[in-house]
C-alpha cells in the first residue's frame, strides 16, 4: 500500500490530506471516581512485548463505549469483557485517568491512560454515535479537532500530517494519522463499527516519542473494535 507525505498546507490530495483546522469547543469535565469501573475492565494478563520494545509489557483494556446517560450506571454484575466494543494495550505502570460524565457527554472521551513519569505521554479513546461509515480522511480529522483543543493546536502548528488507510482481516477500514507537531507527536486511529465512530489517540512530547517510539507505535497498532459474538 503506497503512502504519501504532505507538508502542512491547504492543498488537498486524494491519497493524503493535509488538515485545515477549524474553531473548536474545549474539553470539559470533572472527575467521577466511580464512573469508569462500570464501563470497562483491565485484564491482569500481560501481553508479551514485540521485538525492539525491550522488557515493556502490557495489559489489555476493554472499553464498552457507554453513552453519557448510562455512564457509571447499571448492570454491575454483567461480564464487562464480554460486552466490550473495543480493546487496546496499556503499558504496565501507566495510570488510568477517570473520565467524568460531563466530559464523556461533551466530546465522547471514554477512557484514558498516562505515563505517571510524564503525564502528557498518554493514550485515550473517544467515540461518537450515529456514524454508519467513515467520511473522507481530511473531514474526519477536522471533525475530531472540533472537540479537542490540544489536537486543534497540534494540527495548526504541525510540520506535517500523514494519513493512510488500512483494512483488518475482516475488511473493516481504519484511518491512521501521524501528526508531527511542534515538540509533540500524535498517532490517531479512527474506524466505524456498530453505528459509532471510534478514535484512538497516542500522544507524546518529542523526547518521549524519540525514546518510546516502538512502545507508542505498539499502542497504536493494538487498537481494534470487537465484533459481537
Amino acid at each position: 500500500m503506497a503512502t504519501k507525505i504532505f507538508l502542512a498546507s491547504p492543498v488537498i490530495s486524494a491519497t493524503r490530506t493535509p488538515i485545515v483546522p477549524k474553531a473548536i469547543a474545549s474539553r470539559l469535565g470533572t472527575s467521577l471516581a466511580a464512573a469508569l469501573a462500570a464501563t470497562s475492565v483491565l485484564t491482569m494478563v500481560p501481553v508479551l512485548p514485540a521485538a525492539g520494545e525491550g522488557n515493556q509489557t502490557y495489559k489489555i483494556y476493554y472499553g464498552t463505549a457507554a453513552s453519557a446517560a448510562n455512564y457509571g450506571g447499571y448492570g454491575g454484575n454483567s461480564d464487562r469483557k464480554a460486552s466490550a466494543e473495543y480493546v487496546y494495550d496499556v503499558p504496565e505502570g501507566w495510570k488510568e485517568r477517570l473520565v467524568s460524565k460531563v466530559e464523556k457527554g461533551t466530546n465522547g472521551t471514554d477512557s484514558e491512560f498516562y505515563n505517571p513519569k510524564k503525564k502528557t505521554e498518554k493514550e485515550y479513546l473517544t467515540f461518537l454515535a450515529g456514524f454508519r461509515q467513515l467520511a473522507p480522511r481530511d473531514v474526519i480529522l477536522n471533525n475530531l479537532a472540533l472537540s479537542d483543543v490540544e489536537l486543534q493546536d497540534l494540527i495548526a502548528g504541525a510540520d506535517k500530517v500523514v494519513s493512510e488507510e488500512r483494512k483488518d482481516e475482516t475488511g473493516q477500514v481504519y484511518y491512521l494519522y501521524e501528526i508531527d507537531g511542534v515538540g509533540k507527536h500524535s498517532l490517531i486511529t479512527v474506524t466505524c463499527a456498530k453505528n459509532k465512530l471510534y478514535a484512538h489517540f497516542v500522544n507524546a512530547p518529542a523526547p518521549e516519542w524519540n525514546r518510546d517510539h516502538d512502545t507508542l507505535t505498539h499502542l497504536r497498532d493494538s487498537f481494534k473494535t470487537v465484533s459481537s459474538s
